[in-house]
């Protein structure tokens, strides 16, 4: 498998669960919670590609430009995260309740 490819089914596996299973659970439509617990999921995401990819002088591919793991995998943690994020803000009123 290209590491690309290894990065971004984490960087979607992550977001996947902590969107639809975990933040529903533990954080619902409090806005700190989720970010708290997005921060705890995109350090996770970082970890686990830092352990798989410490040290290599792998370039990754961003279309426009190449980058290392590090940044390669918080990019697409954010490019992905986003749909996510305003799908679950929207679903779960969370704007509406903070603004009250």
């Amino acid at each position: 498998m290209q590491p690309e490819l290894i990065l971004l089914s984490l960087n979607f596996i992550i977001i996947s669960i902590a969107y639809l299973w975990v933040y529903p659970k533990v954080a619902g439509a409090n806005l700190h919670k989720i970010t708290v617990n997005d921060l705890i999921a995109s350090i996770t995401s970082l970890v686990v590609a830092g352990s798989l990819f410490w040290g290599s002088r792998h370039a990754f591919s961003m279309i426009l430009f190449e980058a290392n793991w590090f940044w390669f995998t918080l990019i697409t943690y954010l490019i992905i995260e986003i749909p996510f994020l305003i799908w679950y803000l929207k679903h779960y009123k969370v704007l509406d309740k903070n603004e009250q």
